[in-house]
């Protein structure tokens, strides 16, 4: 089930298990409202100043989420245009709530 261009669960799984960085794009006050434990917080209205602080390596994977998946889909395309090769979006937080609990078993 690919809904708006989001990673497949088990593909989003398998990345997960190789170390892929996980990237919340809501804003700070969303994030410390409550997060994802393995996420590291990049808000969409400061992606590119801070996106190089948390992923250095442009071919590192970057599975991206925020509330709906409508600003981790627009992070997407963003990180793209400045470079980054490896770049999914998981959608929702619930969604990537589910996905990252899942891979971790």
């Amino acid at each position: 089930m690919k809904r708006a261009g989001q990673i497949p669960s088990k593909e989003a799984e398998e990345y997960l298990k190789n170390g892929a960085m996980v990237i919340d794009v809501r804003s700070v006050n969303e994030f410390e409202s409550g997060h994802i434990l393995r996420a590291y917080n990049v808000p969409l209205d400061r992606l590119e100043m801070m996106v190089g602080t948390v992923a250095r390596d442009k071919n590192k994977v970057l599975l991206l989420h925020c509330s709906t998946g409508v600003r981790s889909r627009l992070a997407k395309k963003r990180l793209e245009e400045i470079g980054y090769k490896n770049v999914f979006n998981l959608g929702s937080y619930d969604r990537a709530g589910k996905i990252i609990t899942g891979a971790s078993h």
